[in-house]
């Protein structure tokens, strides 16, 4: 495969975002994704200006093709199994067995999404099955929402919700998960006990069947999914982490700069809060401190290790 300067490793919102601003600078990059985006279940993308609304393969479509209009970025479609060198000498390694080298890595390679282990949550995940009340709140807004307790984020998604969406929400915590009943206290929303059996599309939202055949209905549910980077680029790498509410993510600098030297990483898998908006830029922001520091070699530091 052809030489490279810099490996973006992920190509989504924060891939593809840095691959133009790398393309713009002229330097050869080649962005290499495994196609399971994280908002590929979703039907539209909030919050973005001028795509809200917009489906995201829509959106990382255009994204790509603007990149790909400049020479020097290149697109690998493929799974990274492998992550070995130091900064100016690194490999990359597929799942094809292909190998690609360079002098600098960005990761923009998402988090893995543990859902609550019910039946039917995979299949709704992302269309009724929510995580986000300012990417999927508004389209739901002052009708009866259920949210998920198995996590300790629970109470603070109930709250969230009663705070801008609806005064209507049910907490249901029969379910396997770690929300304790504290969590989500009572306190101005309905809380069910019961086992949940399953979650099933029903004509304008989903349908919650309990154990012993009842059920209700909700616009939608809402879930805070554990997050994990575990046997990621990132994790391979050696690269720092801090602890977020919902799981580990990348320790970056105020460039974008990782505590291993020549890695950068940007958007879900270095922050504790994802949107689309913050990909975007974190991925941008990223490439281009990325680029400064084969320009200007002393001028960025890696950040360290220990707090």
């Amino acid at each position: 495969m052809q030489d490279v300067i810099v490996i973006v490793i992920g190509g989504s919102f924060a891939g593809l975002s840095g691959a133009l601003q790398l393309g713009r600078a002229s330097v050869p990059v080649t962005a290499v994704d495994g196609g399971a985006p994280r908002y590929r279940t979703s039907p539209a993308a909030h919050g973005a200006p001028c795509w809200d609304g917009t489906a995201p393969d829509e959106i990382l479509s255009r994204f790509r093709a603007g990149a790909g209009a400049y020479p020097s970025p290149t697109f690998v479609d493929g799974t990274v199994v492998g992550v070995t060198g130091q900064q100016d000498d690194f490999t990359v390694t597929l799942a094809a067995g292909d190998r690609l080298e360079g002098r600098r890595i960005v990761l923009a390679h998402g988090v893995r999404d543990t859902l609550p282990d019910v039946p039917g949550v995979v299949e709704l995940w992302g269309r009724s099955v929510l995580h986000c009340p300012y990417g999927h709140g508004f389209e739901v807004r002052g009708r009866p929402l259920a949210v998920l307790a198995n996590h300790p984020m629970s109470g603070h998604q109930i709250q969230l919700l009663r705070a801008g969406w609806t005064d209507d929400v049910t907490a249901l915590t029969g379910l396997p998960g770690g929300c304790a009943p504290d969590d989500v206290s009572s306190a101005g929303h309905w809380v069910d006990p019961r086992p949940i059996e399953r979650l099933s599309a029903a004509a304008d939202g989903l349908k919650v069947t309990f154990a012993g055949g009842d059920s209700a209905t909700f616009a939608a549910a809402f879930a805070a999914p554990a997050v994990s980077l575990t046997g990621s680029p990132a994790d391979r790498l050696g690269c720092t982490c801090d602890e977020g509410p919902l799981g580990p993510f990348v320790r970056v600098g105020p460039m974008g700069q990782t505590s291993v030297p020549g890695v950068f990483a940007a958007g879900d898998c270095a922050r504790p809060d994802h949107t689309v908006t913050s990909a975007i830029g974190d991925g941008a922001a990223a490439s281009i401190a990325c680029h400064q520091s084969l320009v200007f070699p002393n001028m960025l530091q890696h950040i360290e290790a220990t707090p």
